[in-house]
């Protein structure tokens, strides 16, 4: 299984710009802060993807017995 890093990656690329790109303010609140937190869950996102992703892989990993079958007749 793939983990799906793109939504997180995508979010991430977001909060950098407005972070370190956007220099403005709307009605008291500081664009810069939301870059930040909008940077911080997207990286919280990708660890807990990466994570799952990891943990399913190992639970897949399975392996049955070999049967061996007597072919007498």
């Amino acid at each position: 299984m793939v983990a799906d890093v793109g939504p997180p990656l995508l979010l991430m690329a977001i909060g950098l710009v407005l972070w370190l790109a956007v220099t403005a303010t709307v009605a008291g609140i500081s664009i810069q802060t939301i870059g930040v937190i909008l940077f911080l869950v997207g990286a919280v996102w990708l660890v807990v993807e990466l994570i799952q992703a990891r943990s399913l892989t190992r639970s897949a990993a399975v392996e049955k017995p070999i049967v061996y079958r007597d072919r007498r007749l």
